[in-house]
């Protein structure tokens, strides 16, 4: 399905446009945009947060933007990307890790346009693939969830193995403390709430009382479940404090929306390099959310300490 920007959350946008009035047109490379996500913008975390940094670009250079929900399939992502060429459009994000193969494939046919992913491989001239460095929130998610449980035991519900924000969280549990047991338990994909909520149920029954929900389509019913039971969560890629003031401890956010906003200002000042690029607390797009009231403000102010210490010097607590 294509929509223009401009039909999602009018109110946000006509204020995103009185703030542009007055604003030349875009006078670097980026003439138009266009975002592809596989599901839908309306997810209220990692699909929501590429349209506002899009609504963002849309605004800061005045040009037009376009979306496509729905891009699952390398058909629908072929035809998508020629309607957005025959539009105009010389910078597209694909948002999530299967555009990465998408856009190897179909870059070579649009030398005029880059081609932005996410935690892929980008192989081609025209093509980038941008990581969040997910180890260091992981492990500062980690030492919340080994300060504040009682049980002693905490629970992970991943997407994927290969999430570096698992091993940071396993570590940062374990070094918070050290009697500790972290279960570990893989949905399989980004988005599958019944197996979520299946694993949630499974953590339940080994009494972990602070788990982390780290898979951007699921983390929002577990989070909920974890306040029926009257347990904490970690929220993930969002600041999740507004589901539940006292049951969510803290959050490992990841700012996509600004990340679109540098992409698109080195893509503007051609200066946005291809391969594959990573970022970090460094470059203010990863940060911990807001604090549960539940907590300790000495141990915050630990916990502030190290962020800060590992923003300047790279290193995590006793690494």
């Amino acid at each position: 399905m294509q929509r223009s920007i401009g039909k999602f959350g009018c109110l946000f946008l006509c204020l995103l446009l009185l703030a542009s009035c007055g604003q030349a047109g875009s006078t670097g490379e980026l003439k138009k945009a266009g975002l592809l996500v596989p599901d839908t913008v309306n997810d209220q975390v990692w699909g929501t947060k590429g349209y506002k940094g899009m609504l963002k670009i849309q605004s800061t250079y005045n040009i037009d933007v376009y979306y496509k929900e729905g891009m699952n399939t390398p058909l629908v992502v072929e035809r998508a990307v020629k309607e957005f060429s025959q539009k105009g459009v010389n910078l597209i994000f694909g948002n999530g890790s299967e555009y990465a193969e998408y856009f190897n494939e179909l870059s070579s046919k649009y030398p005029d346009i880059h081609f932005v992913s996410f935690n892929g491989d980008a192989k081609n001239a025209n093509t980038t693939s941008l990581n969040f460095e997910g180890y260091a929130m992981g492990f500062f998610g980690g030492m919340v969830a080994g300060e504040m449980t009682e049980t002693n035991i905490v629970g992970i519900i991943a997407a994927f193995e290969w999430q570096p924000e698992v091993k940071g969280f396993y570590e940062g549990v374990t070094f918070q403390n050290k009697d500790a047991d972290v279960k570990i338990q893989y949905v399989g994909h980004w988005d599958d709430t019944i197996r979520a909520s299946e694993l949630m149920d499974s953590l339940i029954e080994m009494k972990a009382d602070v788990v982390y929900p780290a898979g951007d389509g699921y983390n929002v019913p577990v989070i909920e479940k974890v306040k029926e039971e009257g347990l904490y969560a970690i929220g993930y890629v969002s600041d999740q404090s507004d589901l539940g003031k006292s049951a969510v401890l803290t959050s490992t956010i990841q700012h996509v929306d600004v990340l679109y906003e540098l992409v698109a200002e080195k893509f503007n000042n051609g200066e946005l390099d291809s391969g594959n690029l990573s970022f970090d607390f460094q470059d203010e797009v990863i940060s911990l959310g807001t604090y549960s009231s539940e907590m300790d403000q000495d141990f915050i102010n630990q916990l502030n300490e190290a962020v800060e210490n590992y923003k300047a010097t790279g290193e995590l607590p006793n690494h």
